[in-house]
C-alpha cells in the first residue's frame, strides 16, 4: 500500500506547460458608431462606461468553426498533428448544439480521432476552468496532451434591442495546447470558486429544461443574455482581486511578483479597479477596446495575443483572472517556459 501511495504521489506531481497558442476573430467588425444606428446610444457613452470601441461578429460561423480555426494555429505552433491530441476541452456558453458537444464537433473538424472530447460551461471563467482541469488530467498522467479551446458566438444570444447589453459582447475563439512539465515551472497554482446564489445576476433564462422554448419565452425575449450590471460589477472586482491573491499565495508568491496580469475583458473599469488593488496597473493586458466581452474566449485570446505581442517571455509569472455567470470565478498562475 505504501508503494502504491508513493507511485500515485509521483504520478500526480507534474505541472503542465503551454506549447502552442492560437486565436481566431471573425472578419466583421461592429463599431460603436454602427450601434448608434441600432439603439439609443453613442460612441462616447459606450467608451466611457466600458472601454469598448468595437467587437467582432460571426456571420455563418458557429462556435466549433471559430474554435477549429484557432485550434489549427495552436497545433501548428505546438508542432503537433490533430491525430496526436488525446484530450479536447471546449469552454463555451454558445455551443453548436445541446449535443453533440462542441468539442466533438471540433474533434470531427480536425480529424483528431483519438481525442476524448468534452465541453464545460464556466461562462467567462471557462478557459481558466479548462486550464485547471487540464492540469489535473494531463499533469496527473491520464493524457499526454490536451487542446483547450474558448470559443463563443455571443452575437447569437445578444438582444440587439437592449442597449444595456448589446454594446458589451463579441465573438471569437482562442486555443492552447498543453503537455506535461516536469520542471519547477509551467502551471504553478489554480484557485476556483463560485456562488450559485447570484446566478440571476447574469443569466440566459430560456432554452434549457427550466424554461424550454415556447411562444412565451420567444415573445418575452428570454433566449437572450440578461444582466444586472451594477450588481455584477461590485462582485466582480472583489472576487477577481481575491482570486488572484489566493492563487498567488498558493504558490508562495505575491502580486508584486507577477510580470503580467491578464484579466477577463468584461469592462475597462473592472479591469482597472482589479489591477489597481493588486498594484499591477503597469502590468495589465487589455484588448477589450478591440473585441468587447467574448466570455470564455476572452482569456484564451488575451493569452495568445499577449504572447504574440512579446508581453510574455520565458520565466515570466503570468496571472489569468476571470469571473462570469454562475456566478463563477478563478485564477491561474503560470511561470512561462
Amino acid at each position: 500500500m505504501k508503494k502504491l501511495r508513493s507511485a500515485l504521489k509521483t504520478k500526480f506531481r507534474n505541472s503542465i506547460k503551454i506549447v502552442g497558442l492560437g486565436k481566431y476573430l471573425p472578419e466583421k467588425v461592429l463599431t460603436n458608431f454602427d450601434l448608434e444606428k441600432m439603439v439609443d446610444t453613442s460612441d462616447e457613452w459606450i467608451t466611457t462606461r466600458t472601454g469598448i470601441k468595437e467587437r467582432r461578429i460571426a456571420e455563418g460561423e458557429s462556435a466549433s468553426d471559430l474554435g477549429t480555426k484557432a485550434s489549427l494555429i495552436a497545433l501548428k505552433r505546438a508542432g503537433l498533428k490533430p491525430q496526436d491530441i488525446e484530450l479536447i476541452i471546449v469552454a463555451t456558453v454558445t455551443p453548436d448544439y445541446q449535443f453533440p458537444s462542441t468539442a466533438c464537433c471540433i474533434q470531427k473538424n480536425l480529424g483528431a480521432k483519438k481525442a476524448v472530447s468534452l465541453d464545460i460551461g464556466g461562462a467567462c471563467a471557462g478557459y481558466v476552468y479548462a486550464l485547471s482541469l487540464a492540469w489535473a488530467l494531463v499533469g496527473g498522467g491520464f493524457y499526454k496532451n490536451a487542446l483547450l479551446v474558448g470559443s463563443e458566438v455571443l452575437s447569437t444570444i445578444t438582444d440587439w434591442s437592449d442597449r444595456s447589453t448589446c454594446i458589451l459582447f463579441g465573438d471569437g475563439a482562442g486555443a492552447s495546447v498543453v503537455v506535461p512539465a516536469k520542471s519547477e515551472a509551467g502551471m504553478l497554482s489554480s484557485y476556483l470558486g463560485g456562488d450559485g446564489n447570484f446566478g440571476d445576476f447574469l443569466i440566459l433564462p430560456a432554452g434549457g429544461s427550466r424554461l424550454p422554448a415556447s411562444k412565451d419565452t420567444v415573445k418575452n425575449r428570454l433566449h437572450y443574455i440578461k444582466m444586472q450590471g451594477n450588481e455584477v460589477f461590485k462582485i466582480a472586482v472583489r472576487v477577481m482581486v481575491e482570486c488572484a491573491q489566493k492563487a498567488l499565495k498558493k504558490c508562495g508568491l505575491r502580486s508584486e511578483d507577477a510580470d503580467l496580469l491578464i484579466p477577463h475583458q468584461a469592462n475597462l473599469r473592472i479591469i482597472r479597479a482589479v489591477a489597481k488593488r493588486l498594484n499591477l496597473e503597469d502590468k495589465v493586458f487589455v484588448n477589450i477596446h478591440k473585441y468587447g466581452n467574448m466570455s470564455s474566449a476572452s482569456s484564451a485570446v488575451g493569452l495568445c495575443e499577449a504572447y504574440e505581442e512579446g508581453r510574455i517571455k520565458k520565466g515570466d509569472i503570468v496571472v489569468l483572472d476571470a469571473f462570469g455567470g454562475g456566478l463563477v470565478w478563478g485564477a491561474c498562475v503560470i511561470k512561462w517556459i
